[in-house]
């Protein structure tokens, strides 16, 4: 079988332990099937409890734990974790699917290859909530937006990114998806000079807050929205328009 980079992935026999290094990938499984997740970040906070080992961050996985909970398949994704540090546990002889995802359709598409292809298991309900629940065309872009997901330096929400094609959807234009790079460092002064009407500033991976982050935009509206939603693929995507459009007023 062929994850979303198109590398064959080879299991030996029946998929019983999985480790996973991508927190909307551990609650696609653990809400799906959570008797298979053995192993996930530190990171993974959904669902809570969630008693499985931890093995690390995304970036600086233990990778002699992961070995050792002798897992049938390592889920990961292309962006949030390291090349290295995959094809170290593909020496090791695991197992490792990657996932690539930059939209909400090569979301869907690639958490129902995972879940029912890789791991072989049925079909979960709540995915197709999820694209009932995002089944409205698009909107026009009728606010244009800077979306800053780190401060020191500043960054922003580039080209090709999938929190950019949720925002899209619901009326949010990133003023910033034009740019040659996908996270961008811009200074803050561009920033105030770009002529956006809206400030999106997501808790997660900086967490921006009420007395963190939009003082930094005077004169321009801001919305503190849910990182989880803005940026996580999996179960969270059924409730994600409606806790954004609520958070983005």
């Amino acid at each position: 079988m062929l994850d979303d980079l198109g590398t064959s992935v080879g299991t030996r026999g029946a998929v019983r332990r999985v480790v996973s290094l991508v927190p909307s990938l551990t609650e696609s499984l653990a809400e799906t099937a959570p008797h298979l997740l053995v192993g996930a970040t530190d990171w993974c906070t959904h669902p809570a409890p969630l008693p499985v080992r931890r093995i690390g961050g995304t970036k600086n996985p233990d990778l002699a734990t992961i070995a050792a909970l002798e897992p049938d398949l390592v889920l990961a994704n292309e962006e949030e974790n390291r090349l290295v540090d995959l094809e170290a546990l593909r020496s090791a002889g695991l197992a490792v699917w990657v996932t690539r995802i930059r939209t909400l359709e090569e979301a869907f598409a690639s958490l129902r290859r995972t879940l029912t292809v890789a791991c072989a298991l049925p079909e979960p309900g709540w995915l197709a909530a999820a694209e009932r629940a995002w089944s409205a065309p698009p909107l026009p872009g009728v606010r244009r937006a800077v979306i800053p997901i780190w401060r020191k330096p500043w960054m922003v929400l580039g080209r090709d990114t999938f929190a950019g094609d949720l925002l899209s959807r619901i009326g949010v234009g990133n003023l910033y998806s034009g740019h040659p790079e996908r996270y961008p460092k811009v200074a803050l002064p561009d920033l105030l000079a770009a002529g956006a009407d809206l400030v999106v500033l997501p808790d997660e991976p900086y967490r921006f807050t009420a007395e963190d982050g939009p003082g930094f935009f005077p004169g321009t509206p801001a919305a503190l929205v849910s990182g989880r939603h803005l940026t996580w693929y999996g179960p969270s995507l059924v409730e994600a328009p409606d806790v954004l459009r609520a958070a983005l007023g």
